[in-house]
């Protein structure tokens, strides 16, 4: 989602307005395409998601990856002054919340059932 926001925010934008921002080899690569990669340019691999085939630590990776998620999204918050970027931030914030929220009644069953 913060990938598609970026490149909906910098279409138009030529390379020198990349460099301005010291990611200009990112523009010489991907233009404005949306290519997951952390703030400091290293790219997504599916290596970050982690299955153990054990529902309680399954469940915990997925509690520990919405809390993640939440605290991206209100770092981005901190720094953004664009009302219709923060709107749209604050919206997936909220859903990280609820994820894991709903993430943790489902811990909460696998427990009693373990017991």
């Amino acid at each position: 989602m913060i990938g598609s926001i970026v490149s909906q925010l910098t279409t138009g934008e030529g390379a020198k307005s990349f460099d301005r921002y010291g990611v200009g080899a990112y523009y010489m690569d991907h233009a404005n395409a949306v290519y997951p990669s952390n703030a400091g340019g290293v790219p997504f691999t599916a290596a970050y998601i982690q299955s153990k085939a054990d529902p309680l630590a399954d469940i915990h990776e997925d509690l520990a990856a919405e809390q993640k998620a939440r605290a991206t999204y209100d770092n981005i918050l901190r720094v953004c002054d664009d009302p219709d970027v923060s709107n749209v931030i604050k919206f997936l914030r909220e859903r990280e919340v609820v994820h894991f929220q709903r993430f943790g009644e489902v811990l909460d069953i696998l427990q009693s059932q373990i017991k």
